[in-house]
């Protein structure tokens, strides 16, 4: 069983993560701006204040772990363009200052830069809206990030183009760079088999250094 910190454990991704990982015996610390707000969540989790934006909170929250998880998220277009990727920044950089001790990190990413059947990339679809594009860019730019750590263990998984609450199957596919889609067109996964994936890379490593995608 792994020691396993989430940054963002509030949020819908985040919380359905903790949970996965709580139901699976692993021990879970949430790491919240202000733990007022886990009032509602699992009283399973150990609770820290921290800031995904701040290296030496990271440095601090980080310590003992096994795993550090990001689903930071920004709420718009503007809060992603602040938050995704300088906190890839700030976490790597926290995660530097335990040296050989560091955790592996597994990052919430985005499915814009995912690429399409055409060829192109989900975020060059003609009609999307600026926020939409603006948090695909976020991500993206925080995918770039990471692809230049060479001296940490990082994984980031991008998200089906839509993925919501939903039922937990145990059922998903992954795929490197492609935008998975059924036999309809569409691209969806629930957050909480998005979680079960996120564990299962935990558990059982194959992307180390990568992005990988997942969806039904």
């Amino acid at each position: 069983m792994a020691n396993i910190a989430v940054f963002g454990a509030t949020g819908t991704i985040g919380s359905r993560i903790a949970e996965e990982a709580l139901e699976r015996g692993h021990t879970v610390t949430a790491v919240v701006r202000d733990p007022a707000k886990l009032t509602d969540l699992d009283p399973r989790l150990k609770a820290v204040t921290g800031d995904a934006l701040d290296p030496a909170s990271v440095t601090a929250a980080a310590q003992g772990q096994d795993v550090v998880v990001s689903a930071v998220g920004g709420g718009d277009g503007p809060g992603h363009l602040a938050t995704i990727e300088p906190s890839a920044r700030a976490l790597v950089e926290g995660l530097r200052g335990l040296g050989e001790q560091a955790p592996r990190l597994v990052s919430v990413g985005g499915a814009g830069s995912l690429r399409t059947p055409d060829g192109q990339q989900v975020w060059d679809t003609p009609g999307l809206p600026e926020g939409l594009l603006q948090i695909m860019r976020a991500h993206g730019d925080a995918l770039d990030y990471y692809r230049t750590v060479t001296d940490l263990d990082w994984t980031n998984v991008s998200p089906a183009a839509q993925i919501g609450p939903g039922e937990r199957t145990g059922t998903y596919r992954t795929s490197g760079e492609e935008l998975l889609t059924d036999e309809a067109g569409n691209s969806t996964i629930s957050a909480e088999d998005y979680a079960v994936a996120i564990l299962d890379e935990i558990e059982h490593p194959q992307h180390l250094r990568q992005r990988f995608a997942v969806a039904y």
